[in-house]
């Protein structure tokens, strides 16, 4: 089921990457977003989570540190293989998981994480970026956002290519000129973004109860989550805004358009879920 959530969600990234070519190219630029979006595809399967480690600068967590110790409980308890871990050297409490598949799946935290959670407020968010894993939720989310982030790279270059003229020739007649340009540099990432909204809001309650129960207890993550959302919004990430979606919390929260188009079911009402456990 998984795989064909991914298939689809390549063909639709796809057609919105054909889109953008056809409006800045023509026949010839939805041809070569074609052969870029074949590259991308195959890049995205077997590559986008190394791209997005080494995006973060991610450094390997060595097994004598206590977040290994931590999820090497946390797997045996869930019946899932030991993924690799990282951390990412930034002030910001988050963390995301990342592969194709359980078997080659990677787990990052960042090192404000590490700073203000206890061992059970960190169990509860590893064993929630572990449901993320146990539920193949992985590639999808990776793929979503190695794809948005080329997309919003060709939404640039639409932009730019309206301001100086592009769009104008004959081949181009359909596509409604450099306004045309304007309005699909807008709205082709929104499309994207949309896309991730819709493939990741419900996977965030699920991948939330998972962890509550591999943790111990509800309050263990409900109480991350609390740390979460306030110090998210007080401190900031350099954080690129495709990759939201992977994230526990949005690292984008203290930006207010990012908020009213995050990928992010309200953290009350994953608060809210996991009480409803106890």
């Amino acid at each position: 089921m998984q795989g064909i959530k991914t298939f689809l969600l390549m063909s639709i990234m796809t057609l919105i990457f054909l889109f953008i070519g056809r409006a800045i190219g023509g026949n010839n630029g939805m041809l070569i977003a074609l052969f870029f979006a074949g590259i991308m595809n195959f890049v995205s399967y077997w590559f986008s989570a190394k791209i997005v480690l080494s995006m973060y600068r991610a450094q390997p967590v060595e097994k004598e540190h206590k977040i290994y110790k931590i999820t090497e409980r946390l797997v045996k308890e869930a019946n899932l293989p030991m993924p690799k871990l990282y951390i990412i050297n930034q002030h910001q409490p988050n963390a995301f998981a990342t592969g194709r598949n359980p078997a080659n799946a990677a787990v990052a935290v960042t090192r404000g994480l590490m700073e203000i959670m206890d061992d059970n407020e960190l169990a509860g968010v590893i064993g929630h970026e572990l449901g993320h894993v146990a539920h193949r939720d992985i590639l999808i989310q990776t793929v979503a956002a190695t794809f948005a982030g080329a997309i919003a790279y060709l939404a640039n270059i639409a932009k730019w290519s309206a301001i100086f003229g592009g769009g104008r020739d004959r081949d181009n007649e359909n596509s409604g000129g450099a306004i045309g340009l304007l309005a699909i540099s807008i709205f082709a990432p929104l499309a994207a973004m949309l896309v991730q909204m819709a493939i990741s809001r419900t996977r965030e309650y699920k991948a939330d109860k998972f962890g509550a129960q591999v943790s111990g207890h509800p309050s263990y993550l409900a109480n991350a989550l609390r740390k979460l959302e306030s110090y998210s919004r007080k401190i900031p990430m350099d954080a690129a805004p495709a990759t939201e979606n992977m994230f526990i919390v949005s690292p984008l929260a203290g930006s207010k358009l990012a908020s009213l188009f995050s990928t992010h079911p309200r953290t009350e009402e994953r608060i809210k879920k996991l009480e409803e456990m106890y």
